[in-house]
């Protein structure tokens, strides 16, 4: 057998500014086909269990490009078309291929192509007609016809946080390599539930669903059941969460699966969504004298989603309600990060912070702060996966308020971002994040409460509020019940 493999991962926020270049790849991670060779981070953790994998079997593994940008806006007519390009002149120089594993996002919308992932695999099906083709998604990708129509097997990641990529790469390997060995005969149908929002896995009424999608992979016939959740800030065609069911030689049985699990889906909407607080409520709520750190969530401002990273919102709320003993982080600020390796660790400065890419990263703030540590090179567990922090900058402003800067846009995963700098956060009263739900598991274990703030900006959790051009108004919440024509057969 001949195993190809390769990722390439970014998530556009149709709505961001901020277009997605090469350097935005070069930043975060790009190999040139030996990303194994380091250590794993979200979206190369399959590399490696494909590598190992094939290498116990005796299998020749060519590995191609691992690229991975942080979210922002379209990418770059000429960069995608490079990354593209690379790939696909790897794969004809590797000749004939049996299987091909790629690892990639799902919603990386370009200037000139609005389904990526989709263009990428049809072309990869030009070049290799009869090769078994499999793709790992992040769950929050836009399933297409395109994607479907010219791949095997399609699967998701089951958990948000996603701590599950190396489940889901075992899967797709083991799939794929019985479909080479002609043991099975993979048909992958989907289902459109209507639904725009985000779902939060890791308790209540979500978690148990993701326990009823892994129930049905053990009834007869059924391969694989993934819900893609989608990528709320992309306006695209196919945005919103779709059922996914992956059937051994039986269309009929893939499509009903995917209908009836996506419409017990569709029926929990009120029950896997949640609410979000206002940056007062969640004030109230640290009023109230709760011990130990409350975790506060700026929710608005996640790089992950695309949004630039450097708002103020939180911090400027937070400073005026004169709080002490106060972890906020991180703040992307590649000018402040320059300004204090340049001061050295020890400085007392008046420095600018944030506020400085978009509108909605609202204004500058300007404090009196002590640079008290900087690190680069360092970087923060994401499941089994090490993300990169670029070079990260303590800050300490009045009343033991502590705040992280850095030069590389990402979002907070795990506390240890904060730890690795020298920061105790069992010592803080609270600690204000930038991430929408990466961080939870991690610090849910730290935290007496944890509180996701709707907070303003590029990833508002407003799903009422966000202005479609592509798609249709008949989903929920736009709509209350979307399938009020179309009763359930």
């Amino acid at each position: 057998m001949k195993l190809f493999i390769a990722t390439l991962s970014t998530e556009t926020n149709t709505f961001s500014t901020m277009p997605t270049a090469r350097s935005g790849f070069e930043e975060y991670f790009f190999r040139h086909g030996d990303a194994t060779k380091l250590l794993p981070n979200l979206m190369t953790e399959a590399l490696h269990v494909w590598r190992s994998k094939a290498e116990e079997r005796g299998w020749e593994v060519v590995e191609s490009i691992a690229a991975i940008a942080e979210p922002a806006g379209p990418t770059i007519s000429a960069c995608y078309d490079a990354l593209r390009s690379e790939m696909l002149d790897d794969l004809k120089e590797a000749g004939n291929i049996d299987i091909v594993l790629l690892q990639l996002h799902g919603a990386m919308v370009a200037e000139h192509v609005e389904d990526c992932e989709g263009d990428i695999v049809s072309e990869i099906r030009k070049l290799c007609p009869g090769a078994v083709i499999g793709m790992a998604l992040d769950l929050h990708c836009h399933l297409t016809n395109k994607m479907l129509e010219n791949s095997d097997i399609i699967i998701c990641f089951k958990e948000y946080p996603h701590d599950d990529a190396t489940d889901r790469a075992v899967e797709l390997f083991d799939l794929a390599h019985q479909t080479a060995s002609g043991t099975i005969n993979p048909v992958i149908r989907d289902f459109d539930c209507r639904m725009v929002n985000l779902y939060l896995t890791k308790n209540g009424r979500m978690q148990k669903f993701v326990e009823r999608m892994s129930e049905t992979e053990n009834e007869p016939g059924i391969l694989s059941v993934s819900l893609a959740h989608g990528f709320p800030w992309g306006d695209v065609a196919d945005v919103g969460a779709r059922m996914l069911v992956v059937a051994d030689d039986d269309p009929e049985l893939a499509a009903s699966t995917a209908q009836i699990l996506g419409r017990e889906f569709f029926a929990l909407r009120n029950e896997v969504t949640q609410e979000f607080h206002s940056i007062s409520d969640a004030l109230d709520e640290i009023d109230s004298g709760e011990e130990g750190p409350i975790v506060l969530a700026d929710m608005g401002d996640n790089s992950g989603g695309g949004a630039p990273g450097d708002s103020t919102y939180m911090l400027s709320k937070l400073l005026d309600h004169k709080l002490s003993d106060i972890a906020l982080g991180i703040i992307w600020d590649p000018v402040a990060v320059r300004i204090c390796e340049d001061a050295q660790t020890g400085a007392e400065l008046n420095l600018r912070i944030g506020g400085k890419t978009a509108p909605e990263s609202g204004s500058p703030v300007d404090l009196a702060v002590k640079v008290m540590n900087i690190k680069s090179g360092i970087g923060q567990h994401l499941g089994n996966g090490l993300e990169p922090l670029g070079t990260v900058v303590w800050l300490r402003a009045s009343d033991n308020f502590d705040i992280l800067i850095n030069n590389l846009r990402t979002q907070v995963y795990h506390p240890e971002a904060f730890e690795q700098l020298g920061i105790d956060l069992a010592q803080k009263s609270v600690v204000a994040v930038k991430s929408l739900f990466h961080f939870y598991a991690p610090f849910e274990k730290i935290a007496a409460k944890v509180i996701q703030v709707a907070t303003p900006g590029g990833t508002c959790p407003d799903f009422r509020s966000i202005k479609y051009t592509k798609r249709d108004g008949n989903y929920w919440p736009n709509e209350e019940d979307p399938f009020e024509k179309e009763p359930f057969p």
